[in-house]
């Protein structure tokens, strides 16, 4: 792909279930070696956004470009070749509790590559060092901490070395020291991989500790995509009141739990 090209290009994305609307009309935008949050309320679309830029969701109308290739026009093998070059960190870190620490990070080149197990494994230690787990490589999930569960599975999204590393929420669980902690390790991964991150979070700390870009999601739709700086100095009262986190403002409790039991409905 050219390398202006947008890594994630979303235009005009449309996605009902039955009569709720969760995204009307999203546009956005990633270039390689960006690190873009996905805020919102709870409801709000954002993990129903990143589930289409994955492709397991297909939009009711518009469009989602990755790596330079319409995601609708791929079949399954074009998907999963794709999904190849991305690394996804869940909130729990979704470690398999009867494999040790690097088993589980060694596991996508296990699976997805015809490396001998001892390179598998040695590559895996390699992902773990990044992450400052290397003395932990032979413990299981249920022996290290709850911060170390995230990083060994951020080890495991860089095993296959991706372009791509989404987060979602990433700090979930975590207390704000810790929560720090990973955000300064994050941002010093993006620095040495060069890759791109998309992060889903609720953090106001950690987005202006970690982003470049943010954009905000509310009521199915795309309220300001925008640079950190933009984002701090905007007048737009829905956003200020969200990044202070007041409770006066034009977000009301009620509606965004509504909103959410809505969609949990369907």
């Amino acid at each position: 792909m050219d390398n202006n090209e947008p890594v994630i290009e979303v235009t005009d994305l449309v996605r009902r279930f039955g009569h709720q609307v969760v995204l009307n009309g999203v546009n956005l935008q990633i270039h390689r070696g960006e690190t873009m949050v996905i805020m919102g309320g709870s409801g709000s679309g954002k993990s129903t956004l990143l589930r289409h830029m994955i492709g397991s969701l297909q939009p009711d109308s518009g469009s989602i470009r990755l790596l330079g290739q319409e995601l609708s026009a791929l079949d399954e093998e074009g998907l999963n070749g794709i999904r190849k070059k991305f690394g996804i960190l869940f909130q729990s870190g979704a470690l398999f509790n009867s494999m040790t620490v690097a088993e589980n990070v060694a596991l996508p080149l296990r699976e997805h590559t015809l490396l001998d197990h001892n390179i598998s494994d040695f590559q895996g230690k390699i992902k773990l060092e990044l992450v400052g787990l290397r003395e932990h490589a032979d413990k299981f999930p249920a022996q290290i901490s709850g911060g170390m569960k995230k990083r060994a599975g951020l080890a495991r999204a860089l095993a296959m070395d991706p372009e791509i590393i989404l987060f979602d929420e990433p700090d979930s669980g975590l207390d704000p020291v810790r929560v720090s902690y990973l955000d300064e390790l994050v941002k010093k991964i993006q620095e040495e991989t060069g890759a791109t991150f998309l992060i889903i979070t609720h953090n106001i700390a950690s987005v202006m500790r970690t982003s470049d870009y943010i954009a905000v999601l509310y009521q199915a739709g795309l309220v300001k995509f925008a640079s950190k700086d933009e984002m701090r100095t905007t007048d737009n009262p829905l956003i200020r009141q969200f990044l202070a986190g007041r409770a006066m403002g034009p977000i009301g409790m009620d509606e965004l739990a509504e909103e959410r039991t809505e969609i949990e409905r369907e």
